[in-house]
């Protein structure tokens, strides 16, 4: 009896039990990954999911009826029409030139292309392409406007741009500009302030070379050259302009030439030497 007892005794006593707990352990569920991803289904916001794939649908079906609308719409070009006021442009020479763009399609010919062929033509300032249902292309031309010959067979357009057309002399009467290649900017500068110069005292201006060696020489409408040099032109050329008032418009048909090169007064050179022999003014 004591012995039971005392083996009683020594058991260890039991852990305290928590109030309102249970001893017993949770059953464990064994693992599910289908539930798993229909739980992740359930919460994805399926409005904006839908919303998201019609957009996607809809982006690949655009192109696709865009092309075979356009394709079932597409014709072949038929005619090309040239509009513009042109004086150096042959509009029947033109539209020969572009006859290779009949046929093409409607839709497929690029106008880039069709407008930089178009440029190429040294007459043509810029071009304007556009099509006109159902079969034809319209090219609006804004042709260059010459304010001058330059050098040998080339214009001066008014925006400063050189071309060489194949028939300079439609230009007309213009003055005649020549100089170095890649200076005509600057020949068109001086002439300019020098024209309205002489405009303002009603004498013509007929044209302005610049050497190679940078002396200019200046050309009058009455045919008279006159010397200006390489330096202090400026001044010279005022120097000129009072002299030749002065004293040499009266007797402008005898003169050939100008030198305005000397520091005070100027050089003249007479048609005629037994009427009126070189001599300083």
């Amino acid at each position: 009896m004591r012995d039971l007892l005392s083996l009683r005794m020594r058991q260890p006593p039991e852990p305290p039990r928590r109030r309102g707990a249970t001893s017993l352990e949770p059953d464990r569920q064994p693992f599910n990954p289908l539930g798993v991803i229909w739980g992740w289904l359930l919460t994805l916001p399926w409005l904006q999911v839908t919303l998201g794939l019609a957009v996607l649908v809809l982006a690949g079906l655009v192109p696709w009826a865009t092309g075979s609308a356009l394709n079932a719409l597409d014709r072949p070009i038929v005619d090309v029409e040239v509009k513009g006021d042109l004086k150096g442009l042959d509009k029947k020479q033109l539209r020969a030139d572009l006859g290779n763009l009949v046929g093409r399609s409607f839709f497929a010919t690029d106008l880039e292309d069709v407008k930089h062929q178009v440029e190429r033509e040294p007459w043509v300032e810029s071009a304007a392409v556009r099509r006109v249902w159902p079969d034809r292309l319209a090219i609006d031309i804004r042709e260059e406007r010459p304010l001058a010959y330059w050098n040998d067979g080339e214009l001066i357009g008014r925006s400063g741009h050189v071309f060489r057309p194949a028939n300079p002399e439609v230009a007309g009467s213009l003055p005649h500009l020549s100089g170095p290649e890649g200076r005509a900017e600057e020949v068109v500068s001086v002439a300019r302030k020098m024209a309205d110069k002489l405009h303002d005292r009603n004498i013509g201006f007929a044209g302005l070379t610049l050497e190679k060696r940078g002396a200019w020489t200046l050309k009058l409408a009455n045919g008279i050259e006159v010397a200006l040099g390489r330096d202090q032109v400026e001044s010279r050329f005022d120097r000129f302009m009072t002299v030749y008032q002065q004293r040499l418009a009266s007797r402008a048909d005898e003169v050939e030439r100008i030198d305005a090169r000397y520091t005070n007064g100027v050089a003249v050179r007479w048609k005629t030497l037994e009427k009126a022999p070189e001599k300083n003014s």
